[in-house]
């Protein structure tokens, strides 16, 4: 039986693309994962999560997709989807790639049984839809070739727009750059973010207050 996981990462971060990650094995290889060290990416270095990436691609079959800035952004200014259903729009188009017998799918909604709902509308496969699924090791090794893709695209941006910290808002640094260089920099913010939002609208009332 042909397993897959499907993981993801950078959902939440202001600045930069998402990745998400579909890994397929034979049930029978599983432990070939264990054994060059996958596990939950949160209990990894980074500098291991890049090694244990590169020894995954050998071993799974992969797909991987990016999110950019400007879909997202797209997305979440409509009305009819949110950053969950883009989520597993693009989970859809991974698994009618890598065609498995059966998919494990860590979840962004709390809603499980409508999450695996929508994906079965669109894929015959057997699904698992949990929460924490990094706790499988299939899983395991898509975030951490998901986290080890967006950590190598975060260095390339840095290079080229300077440090900005991890791009999330709960970082100060992130919330120092994004105030200092939100109209100059617009095309690596996800401009739908409210931290982007608030900025915006703050500096249009200033204007406004000078008249």
């Amino acid at each position: 039986m042909i397993i897959s996981g499907i993981d993801e990462a950078g959902k939440g971060p202001v600045i930069g693309s998402m990745f998400i990650v579909g890994c397929s094995l034979d049930e029978s290889r599983l432990d070939e994962l264990k054994e060059i060290g996958v596990k939950d990416s949160k209990l990894l270095s980074i500098k291991k999560i890049h090694l244990i990436a590169e020894k995954v691609k050998k071993i799974c079959n992969y797909e991987l997709i990016e999110v950019k800035v400007d879909e997202i952004d797209s997305v979440l200014e409509g009305k009819d989807s949110n950053l969950n259903w883009l989520e597993a729009d693009k989970t859809i188009e991974i698994i009618k790639k890598l065609k498995p017998d059966k998919a494990i799918v860590d979840s962004p909604s709390v809603n499980l049984e409508k999450y695996k709902e929508y994906l079965s509308e669109e894929v015959d496969v057997e699904l698992e839809v949990c929460h924490k699924a990094e706790k499988y090791e299939i899983v395991a090794a898509a975030s951490i070739i998901a986290k080890s893709t967006r950590e190598k695209e975060i260095e390339k941006l840095k290079e080229k727009y300077g440090d900005f910290g991890s791009g999330y808002t709960s970082d100060w640094k992130t919330q120092e750059y994004l105030k200092e260089n939100y109209k100059k920099n617009k095309e690596i913010f996800r401009k739908s973010w409210s931290s982007y939002k608030k900025l915006v609208e703050g500096s249009r009332n200033k204007k406004l207050g000078e008249f």
